[in-house]
């Protein structure tokens, strides 16, 4: 694979404003994202393991494969990194709104409504006890749709949980802008997700 570089954003960092401010993005990607692409290029090299094969989601899907002196790291900075991936993706200028096709009927299916899917994603975003990640994912298993919170920066992939649309609640990413109010940042999250994107996602792993 080689390193691991933090992929450029598709809108300028004040693009998300009013809803996450220039300044935190711009601390957020260039310098947050940078940590963990760094931090998990250098636990690879440990290992001379930088240019293995798989991307790191195969890799965090099964840890135990992992030298136990390094898996730790590797949970952390490779979570941490394509965790970021994601988000990134997840949202854009004039998001918001509802999902629709196959999605939304999912959605309906497992949580009566999307209005139920919102207030329960997002009661389970502040409940977070200090750091982590709230998503929707895929779980494989059962063929369904679930809400999973997740500590720090540990990836779904290591339940084995295809992860869809990730929230994150690190103070990093809404200090600036929202201070200690994790309500009205998760609120203001709601209007600038990229529904095209995930249902996008959806439908690559449901079809």
């Amino acid at each position: 694979m080689g390193k691991y570089e933090i992929p450029p954003l598709n809108y300028k960092y004040d693009a998300l404003e009013p809803y996450i401010d220039r300044r935190t993005m711009e601390i957020h990607h260039s310098k947050i994202h940078y940590a963990y692409a760094n931090g998990i290029n250098k636990t690879l090299e440990r290992i001379n393991a930088l240019q293995h094969k798989n991307y790191i989601t195969s890799i965090l899907s099964d840890l135990n494969l992992i030298p136990e002196n390094v898996r730790k790291e590797i949970n952390f900075f490779g979570g941490g990194f394509d965790n970021h991936r994601l988000f990134w993706e997840s949202i854009k200028p004039q998001g918001g709104g509802e999902p629709g096709g196959n999605l939304a009927d999912e959605i309906k299916i497992y949580f009566n409504s999307f209005k139920e899917f919102k207030e329960r994603f997002s009661n389970a975003s502040v409940s977070i006890q200090g750091s982590g990640w709230s998503w929707l994912v895929y779980n494989q298993t059962y063929s369904r749709l679930e809400i999973k919170t997740m500590p720090d920066q540990t990836s779904p992939w290591t339940l084995r949980l295809i992860p869809l649309l990730g929230l994150d609640l690190w103070e990093h990413a809404y200090y600036l802008k929202y201070q200690n109010n994790r309500e009205e940042y998760v609120k203001a999250w709601w209007n600038i997700i990229n529904w095209t994107e995930i249902e996008e996602r959806f439908l690559r792993i449901s079809s």
